[in-house]
Formats: structure tokens, C-alpha cells, sequence
């Protein structure tokens, strides 16, 4: 059996909910896919540490980082194998300051929000909410 073992980039994302339950994407500057907000960790850095950067970074959001809710591993279309932890977040604040990365954000219900997310940003995002519910 030949094993081949994951070289992947690995990334830390949240999905942030509102008190009304709405969920938060942001479109990518680079392609125009929908995308949950998180990035790339540095060395030395702690994941929730991480990800409340990100997203400061990303939206001008203060969140709250809970629990993960999922961490899975995959190809991207290019071939790069990614490897990426999901964590659910909460947000008070409701208007987003987006980073040059990023062209557009909404806050939409999660199902609108699953449709325009990659499968496994929507298997998180859909794992996230049925954990508040």
C-alpha cells in the first residue's frame, strides 16, 4: 500500500454568527468565491489567537472564538492539499471593515450560506449551527 502523506497549508476559519442567527461570508478578492473569514497561522501563535487576528484583519470584527467544530483535509482545484480547523464564533457587532483581501461580505441565513461556500466551509458552517440550536 503506498500511503501518501498530507502536505497541506493549513488554515484556521470561523464561522460567525449573530444573535439572530445570521452567518457571515466574504467574497474573495482574488476569484470572487464566497469564503469564511480566517486565515494562515504564524509560528508561535495559538489558534484562537490566530483566528481573532484574522479576523480583525479581514472584517474590523471583535468575535468571540468558541469550540472547533470541525477540521478536515482536502485538494484544492490546483492540486495543493489544504488542511483547515473550523471554529465557532460569535459576533455582537454587525458592520464589517473589509481588508483588501476581500471585495464584499454578508450576513445571510446559514442555508444561503452553505450554498455559496465550498463543501467543506459549508459542512462547518452547517456543524456550527446546529451546535447553537
Amino acid at each position: 500500500m503506498d500511503e501518501q502523506f498530507l502536505e497541506a497549508t493549513i488554515s484556521i476559519r470561523g464561522v460567525i454568527r449573530r444573535p439572530d442567527g445570521t452567518v457571515l461570508v466574504v467574497r474573495r478578492a482574488s476569484d470572487d468565491g464566497w469564503e469564511l473569514p480566517g486565515g494562515r497561522i504564524r509560528r508561535n501563535e495559538t489558534v484562537r489567537d490566530c483566528l481573532a487576528r484574522e479576523i480583525d484583519e479581514e472584517t474590523g470584527l471583535d468575535v468571540s472564538v468558541h469550540n472547533p467544530i470541525e477540521a478536515t483535509a482536502w485538494q484544492n482545484r490546483s492540486g495543493r492539499d489544504r488542511f483547515a480547523v473550523y471554529y465557532r464564533c460569535t459576533s455582537d457587532t454587525t458592520p464589517v471593515t473589509l481588508s483588501d483581501e476581500h471585495t464584499d461580505a454578508e450576513w445571510i441565513a446559514s442555508g444561503p450560506a452553505c450554498d455559496r461556500l465550498s463543501d467543506p466551509q459549508a459542512t462547518a458552517t452547517a456543524r456550527a449551527v446546529r451546535a447553537d440550536d
